[in-house]
């Protein structure tokens, strides 16, 4: 497969804007080039000038912890810039189309949308797991993309990892793997398997696990041919300065994260065993990520009680496959404890 054949005939010929600190190299210690205001900026650090338009050190960073090389990785304002691109760059409005499937995350929909791309919509297993059949009826020629959610929102499992397998192998176009929670799984990434796949994009975020959320910093691993591309059709700055140095000293406290994410899946564990006994609780099903999907009587009723407590879960009775489902985020565990106590006496 070439995955240059894949990307949209505009985008082949595009040439991308060059900004003022690409078109030098070496050292330099006076910048007169990108009409930036010289004399500094009223923070403490040095705000005045644009950022590193490739995130070098960022990625370099980042390549120590996950073991993958820089020019296979690419930074975007959140995992939702890098979706975003994906659409951009390799779907062709009003022609192709993408196969989602349902119950996932909305924002592969809101995407589509946009960029008015066909979504197609093959429904999980009860299971929650993948209808391989009804995928590949599914598929034509004009299917650019297939996004899979592995630990998937709002189910909270893992994806079976031969199933994805199989896609990767058969399907002629980008899949999509994102690993938002992956952090929390007992299955490991994909990651290592971008050298097999030169079809393969894996989706990571600093905003669950590594507790950035407010940074708007996600990752995508893939071949260098996607990186490329995905770099080609990017704004020049798209991640700022003080989201770079944020981020770099949050990856030299790895121990901090380790230790919450070892908490956070003892207390997912808690908390599932003392969901699964309450008197409202219907099913509580088995999670691989920091979120917990439990069936309970009457939802609607419960989330607005929850509400009036000053708790606030997801409601995702009207999801498909997950009528009558809260989704619940694992919290501290006086968090967790508050919400079992208010439940235990429905």
């Amino acid at each position: 497969m070439d995955i240059k054949d894949l990307q949209r005939e505009n985008i082949k010929t595009l040439k991308p804007y060059s900004t003022a600190r690409d078109e030098y190299k070496g050292q330099a210690s006076v910048f007169l080039d990108a009409n930036e205001n010289s004399f500094g900026s009223p923070l403490p650090a040095n705000y005045n000038r644009y950022p590193d338009p490739l995130q070098l050190d960022l990625k370099d960073a980042i390549s120590k912890i996950k073991g993958v090389p820089i020019e296979n990785t690419f930074l975007g304002n959140g995992s939702d810039e890098a979706i975003d691109l994906l659409f951009r760059a390799f779907c062709n409005p009003g022609k192709d189309n993408v196969i989602v499937l349902p119950p996932t995350y909305g924002m592969y929909e809101v995407s589509a949308n946009i960029n008015d791309v066909e979504l197609r919509k093959v429904d999980l297993l009860p299971n929650f797991q993948l209808d391989l059949e009804k995928i590949a009826e599914t598929i034509d020629s004009n299917t650019k993309m297939i996004f899979i959610c592995s630990p998937n929102n709002p189910t909270g499992n893992s994806i079976d990892r031969s199933d994805i397998e199989t896609i990767l192998a058969n399907f002629k176009g980008l899949v999509i793997i994102d690993e938002a929670y992956i952090n929390f799984a007992r299955q490991k990434t994909f990651i290592q398997e971008l050298t097999e796949y030169a079809n393969l994009v894996v989706l990571q975020t600093f905003s669950k696990a590594w507790g950035l959320a407010a940074l708007r910093l996600g990752m995508a691993f893939s071949s260098v041919p996607v990186i490329d591309i995905l770099n080609k059709v990017k704004p020049p700055y798209n991640i700022n300065q003080a989201t770079q140095d944020l981020a770099l000293a949050a990856l030299a406290n790895i121990k901090q994260v380790n230790d919450w994410i070892k908490v956070t899946v003892s207390e997912r564990d808690r908390l599932s065993k003392a969901l699964a006994n309450l008197k409202i609780a219907q099913k509580v099903y088995p999670s691989d990520a920091n979120f917990i999907l439990a069936k309970v009587d009457d939802a609607s009723a419960i989330y607005n009680l929850l509400v009036d407590k000053g708790i606030i879960v997801r409601d995702r009775s009207k999801v498909s496959l997950c009528e009558g489902c809260l989704r619940i985020t694992v919290g501290t565990p006086t968090e967790n404890d508050e919400l079992i106590s208010i439940l235990e006496k429905l």
